[in-house]
């Protein structure tokens, strides 16, 4: 094992991950208000503790009473009610409209916005078209317009503003997945296997919590407004204590009783401006210092020239040797231009590939190698059109299969090794998170047996300590240990295809060899068939028994490696074996040969 591929150890430079609530502890702003929002709170809980009277009663002898008089400890109004008590019984108001406007937002907001920001186009507009609608109401005029129906309930009004402001939650919720969608690791959870209602509750929803952390904040505090400047203007039930209320009251005795006025605003005040600085304070600590990651093509589903939904029959059963695998046939993938043409970037590719053999299929950045299997993996971009083609895995025909078809396929009959290993983790979770994950749902495991898998399979992939790499997060691992976790997660439903893509990048030329050695054993060991999409020849040389050479979109040879390597007939391969393979004293070792790998001295 070399130093790269091993962990980074506790006293390294890469610090371990701090818990939320120990940096909300350290920061002075989040303890000061949140410290003043309890005491408010529980204020408020406690208000049948601390007065013996309630909101509404009245007494002559109280009218106006001054600060301090006996049984009133912040005097009395104009009506000869307590303020004291009032002031309570209004902090449980608007503690309980808090609540009713913002939960209702959110659960409307967040949802249809995870729903409108990861799915299709045809979904996105309806829910826009819905939330536009709602935001073209003017809130307040129809609260007040709507108060005969509410009959003056604040519980139901606040409800209704709920509803309201649930379009500002959906924007922002939309706008982040759609962002978050295209992240590697949500590529990497719908290869495995995960469900879409998985992938948006555990791994989208958890990135983009922060944002709406800090929306809720002010989605309360707005909610607290709402309902006081209501009750200010007079709307609503007058027996129903308020901020509002008491500041109207409060106004009008301004010139005789200014404290009257001062005591509601005062605690009004404090209550929004701390809801809104606690809220800067938790998006900043359940953020914390997360790395920012790379972006990459959306996974959705394949569609015909049409636009429409394939429907071929994904129960076709091709007439195939018992050994086949993988055939592809006639594979031809566009995409639309700005003026609405389709251009192809795969045309007529034709592959096959049995058990137990490997295919490399090499080609410059751009010739259509990761299209191809993407295709095979069904997760190619929304825009992309299948023109034509066929695609069977074990005779079975995959182009055309509903997305719940293609999610019992990933991670048991094929998997995927991305390229960029650190990207392809969600930095959010441990290492054994999202592997047992992903195990549980193709294997439907419980937690304790999947445990036990990944430790085993994490021993199997040459890891010497699996269970600190178990609770590490993606951060404290090297590069070469994070590709070993994923080909872990791959192989961890027993495929009978192994789709790799360029499992080497970026990896120093020890890491390279010992990750092939891997593969190689792994794949004897399970009788797969692999797909190694590179474009490096010695890979392909030390690995591969077949290699097809892509070239802007098409397959212009195959041929066994051995062939390849003595008489490529292709121009093009010819050039690529000319730039990978030249005479220089860099590169001098021995000749390459079908059954033998390259040499490190010779890479």
């Amino acid at each position: 094992m070399t130093a790269e591929d091993r962990t980074v150890p506790q006293d390294a430079a890469v610090p371990g991950r701090r818990s939320p609530l120990r940096r909300l502890l350290r920061d002075p702003q989040a303890v000061i208000t949140v410290g003043l929002l309890l005491i408010i709170v529980l204020l408020g809980l406690l208000t049948p503790l601390l007065t013996e009277r309630g909101p509404n009663t009245a007494s002559l002898d109280a009218v106006n009473a001054d600060v301090g008089t006996d049984g009133y400890l912040l005097g009395g109004d104009q009506s000869g009610r307590d303020i004291y008590a009032r002031l309570l019984n209004s902090i449980n108001t608007s503690v309980v409209s808090a609540l009713i406007g913002t939960s209702i937002a959110l659960v409307i907001g967040v949802t249809f916005g995870l729903i409108g920001g990861y799915f299709g186009r045809r979904i996105r507009d309806v829910t826009e078209w819905v939330f536009s609608l709602l935001m073209t109401f003017p809130g307040l005029v129809l609260l007040i317009v709507l108060m005969p129906v509410t009959k003056g309930d604040y519980h139901v009004t606040m409800a209704l503003f709920g509803v309201l402001l649930s379009p500002g939650v959906y924007r922002i919720v939309r706008n982040l997945v759609v962002g978050v969608k295209h992240e590697l690791f949500v590529d990497a959870a719908r290869v495995s296997g995960l469900t879409n209602r998985r992938i948006l509750g555990r791994h989208v929803l958890f990135v983009v919590r922060g944002p709406i952390v800090i929306a809720s904040a002010f989605l309360a505090g707005t909610s607290i407004s709402l309902q006081s400047g209501l009750a200010f203007l007079g709307i609503g039930s007058n027996t129903v204590p308020s901020f509002g209320a008491m500041i109207a009251e409060g106004f009008d005795n301004l010139y005789t009783e200014p404290m009257q006025f001062v005591w509601p605003s005062l605690v009004l005040g404090v209550m929004t401006s701390c809801l809104v600085l606690f809220g800067n304070s938790l998006r900043d600590a359940l953020e914390g210092a997360k790395p920012k990651p790379t972006r990459t093509a959306a996974p959705v589903g394949v569609r015909t020239r049409a636009g429409a939904d394939e429907t071929r029959s994904g129960d076709a059963v091709h007439q195939a040797s018992t050994r086949n695998r993988l055939s592809v046939e006639d594979l031809t993938i566009a995409y639309p231009t700005p003026s609405g043409e389709l251009k192809e970037v795969v045309r007529g590719v034709t592959l096959s590939l049995d058990a137990g053999e490997t295919l490399g299929l090499v080609g410059e950045s751009g010739s259509g190698k990761t299209q191809t299997a993407f295709a095979i993996l069904g997760v190619l971009p929304a825009e992309a059109v299948v023109i034509r083609g066929s695609v069977r895995l074990d005779g079975r025909e995959l182009l055309g299969l509903g997305e719940q078809q293609l999610r019992d396929l990933r991670g048991t009959s094929v998997a995927y090794v991305p390229q960029e290993p650190m990207s392809n983790l969600d930095p959010s979770f441990t290492v054994g998170a999202q592997l047992t994950e992903g195990l549980r749902a193709a294997q439907r495991m419980t937690r304790r047996q999947a445990r036990e898998r990944v430790l085993n399979l994490l021993a199997r992939v040459g890891i010497p300590d699996p269970q600190r790499t178990f609770s590490s997060y993606p951060h404290q691992i090297s590069g070469g240990m994070a590709q070993r976790v994923l080909i872990a997660g791959a192989v961890a439903g027993r495929p009978t295809l192994l789709i790799a893509d360029e499992p080497t990048t970026a990896l120093d030329v020890t890491v390279q060899a010992e990750i092939l050695d891997l593969l190689r054993d792994l794949q004897q060991e399970l009788d797969m068939a692999v797909l190694l999409v590179t474009h490096d020849f010695g890979v392909v040389a030390d690995i591969c028994d077949r290699v097809a050479v892509m070239r802007d979109g098409e397959v212009v040879e195959v041929a066994p490696v051995q062939e390849m390597f003595d008489e490529a007939w292709h121009p093009y391969t010819r050039m690529l074996l000319d730039a990978n393979l030249d005479d220089g004293a860099a590169r001098n070792g021995p000749q390459v040969t079908a059954g033998d790998a390259v040499p490190k001295e010779a890479w």
